[in-house]
């Protein structure tokens, strides 16, 4: 196969898009009389963030801490607001509405199926092999068809079947189609597996998907960031809002990522709770089956599971129904929490499984 050459996959009115430059993008200091803000500011607490000035528009600060993070140089990190930001950007820059297309391997996240709907471009579903793994072979054969996809979503820990994808066969599936690989590492924290983040370097087409909403307990802060070759984040830069990132959420990451301490701490907590929980779910005879997890989150199968879903709920305990996905009948996606919580959520199924004859 030919050298991938992302001017080929782009859609071709990006070759020649010119960016909208903001204000910050020329000059964040001095007497700021160029981007109509209020000069005055918040109340008296808020006064040290500036917050009546607009943000540096591509978080260089950010930028370079998750790039020392990831052991990538910083013109390879995008910084969105949410990894769903950076997925709907990246259908933005590639697939045409109306023609394009994008393949999936399914089960997994929903939300690439939705942002391609809201884009109107089609989807190809491919199912995983055995295992929840990426069968290449297939997805290679979907791109081959007479609409071959711009874009391949793959989701590593996958959710919702918690297991890591082989990084040797995404690899493998980089090099054997013309498309751009997008690999979903939100999870990957909990795996013990290092992120292909670095393979970037070498793979003009793979680009990589992280956020600081799981691992870092940042979901509500909303920031996500995609890695890539520095050519492709040049792309995303273009074609995102003028300041899609605030100074408070930037911010709060910052410190946060200052400290991968106990992000590391709260980590191993959760992995010896997810260990725990599995073994107590098996104890239970309504379950059959507890997939091996290297996510925060386990899924399992059971008898009446959309009826299991709803007992639970009515106790208060929610928890997620996968069961209508493909190849997930029966299926709930379980969240590790608390032990707490935990605790809670075995004494129910416990005592659910008492008044079942």
């Amino acid at each position: 196969m030919s050298a991938f050459d992302i001017d080929r996959v782009l859609r071709p009115h990006m070759l020649d898009l010119e960016p909208y430059r903001s204000a910050r993008h020329d000059f964040s200091d001095g007497v700021l009389l160029d981007a109509n803000e209020n000069p005055y500011g918040l109340a008296p607490a808020w006064a040290g963030n500036s917050l009546n000035r607009y943000p540096d528009p591509v978080q260089n600060e950010l930028c370079s801490r998750l790039a020392d993070l990831n052991g990538v140089e910083r013109d390879s990190v995008f910084v969105s607001a949410s990894s769903d930001e950076a997925i709907d950007l990246l259908l933005r820059l590639f697939c045409s509405p109306g023609r394009d297309a994008v393949a999936i391997c399914e089960p997994t996240y929903g939300m690439y199926r939705v942002a391609a709907a809201v884009h109107d471009v089609r989807v190809l579903a491919v199912p995983l092999a055995d295992g929840f793994q990426l069968d290449v072979a297939a997805v290679a054969d979907r791109c081959a068809g007479d609409i071959p996809p711009k874009l391949i979503f793959c989701c590593s820990p996958n959710n919702p079947t918690g297991n890591l994808l082989d990084g040797g066969e995404i690899v493998r599936l980089c090099s054997a189609v013309d498309a751009v690989v997008v690999v979903d590492e939100a999870y990957i924290e909990f795996a013990d597996a290092e992120s292909l983040a670095r393979r970037v370097r070498g793979i003009p087409n793979l680009v990589v998907i992280r956020t600081l909403s799981k691992a870092w307990a940042l979901a509500g802060v909303r920031i996500g960031y995609a890695i890539a070759s520095p050519r492709l984040i040049g792309y995303l830069r273009k074609i995102k809002p003028p300041y899609n990132v605030g100074s408070l959420a930037a911010a709060v990451a910052l410190e946060t990522l200052a400290d991968p301490g106990r992000m590391r701490r709260v980590i191993d907590e959760v992995a010896a709770e997810r260990e725990r929980v599995a073994g107590l779910l098996r104890g239970l005879r309504s379950i059959e089956t507890v997939y091996p997890s290297n996510a925060n989150f386990l899924l399992i199968k059971c008898a009446g599971a959309t009826e299991l879903q709803r007992r639970l709920a009515a106790t208060g305990i929610i928890v997620r129904d996968r069961s209508m996905e493909p190849g997930l009948s029966g299926c709930l996606r379980i969240t590790i929490g608390t032990p707490r919580e935990n605790d809670l959520l075995i004494s129910a199924l416990t005592a659910m499984e008492g008044m079942t004859p």
